[in-house]
C-alpha cells in the first residue's frame, strides 16, 4: 500500500509539534511496512509534481489552513482520505450551533461568495473517510462541535522520540551555567502561548524562567515586554533533534504550558517522559489517568492557580521515573501500527464495497509481529542508555 501524506503548504518552513508528528510518523510507518507481504510505504507528497491519485491512500494532517481542498480532490480522484483534524478539544454544542449560525450568515450577506473556516473544517471531516483523533476531548469536539458521526473517528494519540526518555541535563547545566531550579517553557513566542501571562504569573519569585522556541516577526513587540523581566533566558528555536532540547527538559524543575489552548502537546508528553513535572491549560485533548501527582490543568489566564502549582512542584518533586512511566507506553512505533492496522481495515472496507477481496489480514499480522518487536527493540535501548 501506498500512503501519500499531506499538509499545509508552508508546514516545514517552521518547527513545531505538528511538523514532528509528520516527520516520525512517517518515519515509523516505513519502519512497519518494509519486508512485509503486503509493504507499506509512507511518503510526503509533492503536490506539484505528484497527483493524488498516485497513491492508494492519503492521510491529511490538520484540518485547517484550505486542507479541505486537498480532500476534495483526494475524493473527486476517488482516492480515500484518512484525516488527522487536530481541533481544539474547546469547540461543543454550543459553538458548533454558533458557528453554523455565522456560516450562514456570512453565506447570505455574500450571495454565498465567502465560506467560513469552520465550513472548510467541516467538509473536510465529512469527506474523509477515517478520522483519527489524538483523545478523547478532540473526539468530543469533532462530534459535538462539527457533528460527525463517532463511527468514523478512531482515537490514538501522539508518540514520543526515544531521545526524551534518556535525556541527560548536564549537558543544558553545563551550556547555559543554571545549576538551580527554574521553570522551563518550550514553543513559539506568542500571546496565545500566553508566555507573559507565566512572566506576572511568577513575578517576584526568586526563579529563572526559560523560553525556548521561535518568534516571528509580528510577535517581536510582545517578546520585547516578556524579556523585560529579569527572571527570563530565551534561548530561541531549537531543532527537535537538539540534544540540548531534550537535556532542558530533563533539567527543569517544572515544564509550563499556559497557553490558551492545546490539542495533544508533544511538549508535555516530552517533558514526562523526561521526569519532569507539567503544570498546563486546562484546555486540552490530553487525558492521562492517575497523573494529578505530576500534572496540573489549570485556566491560562489563572496566575494565581499556575504560580501555586509551581511553587509545589518544586518544593515537593515528583519522583522522576514514576513520572516517566506516566508516558512509557508512547512510542511512535505503537502508534504507527495502529494506524497502519486502520490503513488496511480502511481498504479492506472499500474493496468489499466494490465486491473485491484482498489479502489484508497476513499484512496485519505482520505489522502487529514488527510493532511488538520495534517496541521491545526501543525499550532495550532505553534501558542500555
Amino acid at each position: 500500500m501506498r500512503v501519500g501524506i499531506l499538509s499545509y503548504p508552508m508546514l516545514f518552513q517552521r518547527e513545531g509539534g505538528l511538523q514532528v508528528q509528520v516527520r516520525e510518523t512517517i518515519a515509523a510507518l516505513n519502519r512497519l511496512g518494509q519486508d512485509d507481504a503486503h509493504p507499506l510505504q509512507a511518503e510526503l507528497v509533492d503536490p506539484n509534481r505528484q497527483r493524488l491519485d498516485q497513491f492508494d491512500l492519503i492521510h491529511v494532517f490538520s484540518a485547517i489552513n484550505g486542507n479541505y481542498r486537498v480532500v476534495e480532490a483526494a475524493t473527486d480522484m476517488g482516492v480515500p482520505v484518512v484525516l488527522s483534524p487536530l481541533l481544539s478539544p474547546g469547540w461543543d454544542r454550543a459553538s458548533g450551533f454558533r458557528a453554523r449560525v455565522a456560516d450562514r450568515l456570512a453565506g447570505r450577506l455574500t450571495a454565498w461568495h465567502v465560506q467560513t473556516s469552520y465550513a472548510q473544517t467541516k467538509k473536510a471531516l465529512q469527506l474523509a473517510r477515517l478520522v483519527i483523533a489524538l483523545g478523547e476531548a478532540e473526539r468530543d469536539a469533532i462530534t459535538s462541535g462539527f457533528l460527525i458521526e463517532p463511527a468514523k473517528i478512531r482515537v490514538f494519540p501522539n508518540g514520543i522520540s526515544r531521545q526524551f526518555f534518556t535525556a541527560r541535563p548536564e549537558l543544558f547545566r553545563h551550556r547555559t551555567g543554571i545549576r538551580g531550579p527554574f521553570v522551563l517553557m518550550a514553543g513559539t513566542v506568542s500571546p496565545y502561548k500566553n508566555q507573559l501571562g507565566l512572566v506576572q504569573a511568577l513575578e517576584g519569585l526568586d526563579l529563572p524562567i526559560v523560553l525556548i522556541g521561535r518568534c516571528g516577526r509580528d510577535d517581536q513587540g510582545y517578546l520585547e515586554a516578556v524579556l523585560r523581566s529579569p527572571q527570563v533566558r530565551w534561548l530561541g528555536e531549537l531543532q527537535h533533534e537538539d540534544p540540548l532540547l531534550a537535556s532542558a527538559f530533563g533539567a527543569a524543575s517544572v515544564v509550563a504550558l499556559p497557553s490558551h489552548g492545546e490539542v495533544f502537546p508533544l511538549a508535555v508528553l516530552e517533558a514526562l517522559a523526561c521526569g519532569t513535572p507539567v503544570v498546563m491549560t486546562d484546555e486540552n485533548a490530553l487525558d492521562l489517568r492517575e497523573s494529578d501527582f505530576a500534572l496540573r490543568k489549570i485556566a491560562w489566564h489563572d496566575g494565581e492557580a499556575q504560580r501555586a502549582a509551581i511553587r509545589h512542584f518544586i518544593d515537593q518533586p515528583p519522583q522522576r521515573e514514576a513520572v516517566r512511566a506516566l508516558v512509557e507506553q508512547y512510542t511512535w512505533q505503537r502508534v504507527a501500527s495502529q494506524i497502519a492496522n486502520c490503513y488496511f481495515d480502511l481498504a479492506a472496507r472499500l474493496a468489499a464495497e466494490r465486491g473485491m477481496a484482498p489479502q489484508v489480514p497476513q499484512a496485519l499480522v505482520a505489522l502487529d509481529i514488527k510493532e511488538h518487536a520495534a517496541v521491545r527493540q526501543e525499550e532495550a535501548q532505553r534501558g542500555s542508555a
